[in-house]
């Protein structure tokens, strides 16, 4: 059972951290301090306009300076703003400085995915794997646009800038699975720059670092939902778009046309053009035919068979990335640039 403090309501996302904790509590603080003020100020006003309307026979009283109530509003909203500046350094200050002994993850941010990569050199898509209650610095960079960092349920954001190093940290409190937004428009996808950060008990994430199987216990997100509403809107918008028109799209959306050329030129990875019906030979010396199930491994797992001449730097593209129909989609692009 999740411990009480780090619950979730009134609109706001579930508590994750004692960072949410702390920024909620001066959110509140605000909150309340706006209403009261609100209902002083405009409640005052309704008052004096009904208790001093204007009337038959009544002249305005002259009033002299209040010498009292000039300093008392002035020097209190002075500290409450004093108060306030301390309250958000503090936690600004809290959330900023990660402690000595971070875990370090490197993100890489590019359109329209989030990379992870460890300390061990392993490389998820996606898909960031944390121990519960372990200080976590993340390390961000991008390789195209500006991009930002979003995690709601640890109220830490923070924009990966092209050309820099941007860091920023938390300490999760709540097992499970936590959303993980880019909050900086950066092209066509945007929205669909999704991942999620697993929070594993300590057994259960050094099962993950030895690859054995996990089960995942905690909260809960809905990004296969939101994928998948996103994928429904798609099917939608292609319905009289040919199978080959809409892999081209994709392979743009999919930040695709950054690594592989259309022209025969080489890239980072091998050009698509007359590449399909073709054999290639491989790192190893083998060689394999370039056929549906070919593409589709060197999409699910590019790293398994790598085109000689080319390094094994693309990462994996999940289920919840591409689907079955853009999958087919793609297939069909490539084998129309014969």
């Amino acid at each position: 059972m999740l411990n009480k403090v780090y619950t979730q309501g009134l609109g706001l996302p579930l508590q994750g951290s004692d960072v949410a904790v702390a920024w909620d509590s001066l959110y509140w603080f605000l909150l309340w301090l706006s209403v009261f003020f609100f209902i002083l100020v405009v409640g005052g006003m309704i008052y004096f306009a009904v208790i001093y309307r204007e009337k038959p026979g009544r002249k305005t009283k002259y009033i002299v300076d209040d010498h009292i109530l000039e300093a008392t509003w002035t020097i209190i909203p002075t500290i409450l703003l004093l108060v306030i500046f301390a309250w958000g350094w503090g936690v600004y200050k809290k959330m900023i400085s990660a402690p000595a002994d971070s875990m370090e993850v490197r993100v890489i941010g590019k359109q329209w995915l989030w990379n992870f990569q460890y300390e061990d050199g392993r490389l998820e898509t996606g898909k960031l794997v944390v121990p519960l209650n372990k200080p976590i610095k993340l390390i961000m960079s991008s390789e195209d646009v500006l991009h930002s960092f979003f995690i709601p349920n640890f109220r830490v954001k923070q924009d990966v800038v092209p050309g820099m190093y941007s860091s920023v940290w938390f300490q999760a409190k709540v097992p499970g699975e936590h959303q993980v937004f880019c909050t900086e428009y950066c092209g066509t996808s945007h929205s669909g720059m999704l991942a999620k950060i697993e929070v594993l008990e300590p057994a259960q994430y050094e099962l993950w670092k030895n690859n054995k199987p996990y089960e995942l216990s905690g909260v809960k997100i809905k990004s296969t939902e939101i994928i998948a509403a996103m994928q429904s809107s798609a099917k939608l918008a292609n319905a009289n778009v040919p199978l080959p028109e809409q892999g081209r799209k994709l392979v743009e959306a999919k930040g695709c046309l950054a690594c592989h050329a259309l022209d025969g030129s080489k890239k980072i990875g091998p050009s698509y053009k007359g590449i399909f019906g073709h054999e290639v030979e491989l790192a190893d010396g083998s060689k394999v035919m370039v056929d549906e199930n070919y593409i589709r491994e060197s999409i699910e797992k590019p790293q398994a068979k790598v085109v000689k001449g080319f390094n094994p730097v693309m990462p994996p593209y999940t289920k919840d990335m591409i689907g079955e129909s853009e999958l087919n989609a793609i297939v069909a692009y490539i084998k129309s640039l014969n």
